[in-house]
């Protein structure tokens, strides 16, 4: 299977099964697991993966927002956001 410009968890996990010889499902299974528990560090407050990046959860305050269209007034509220900064060897191998 050749890698696609949009990189999906099906597409993912087959890579895996065919690399490492573990089945498919095994593979599914490996992915989810690790979306999970990645999900889980970021929510309590950030996720480092060495020459990747850098997760954190960022805090977002309430604020006034206008509607560029109808130029109405509305209030954004409050939020948590997820904020991803590459390691610099991420982004040296992106400009190679």
């Amino acid at each position: 299977m050749k890698l696609s410009n949009k990189l999906t968890k099906s597409h993912l996990s087959h890579q895996i099964s065919k690399e490492t010889g573990f089945s498919k499902n095994l593979s599914k299974k490996l992915i989810q697991d690790l979306i999970e528990i990645s999900m889980r560090g970021i929510i309590k407050g950030s996720l480092n993966l060495k020459n990747f990046g850098h997760f954190r959860v960022l805090h977002k305050s309430e604020r006034i927002g206008r509607n560029p269209k109808t130029k109405e007034i509305f209030k954004i509220n409050e939020r948590k956001s997820v904020s991803f900064r590459a390691s610099q060897k991420f982004i040296k191998n992106l400009n190679m």
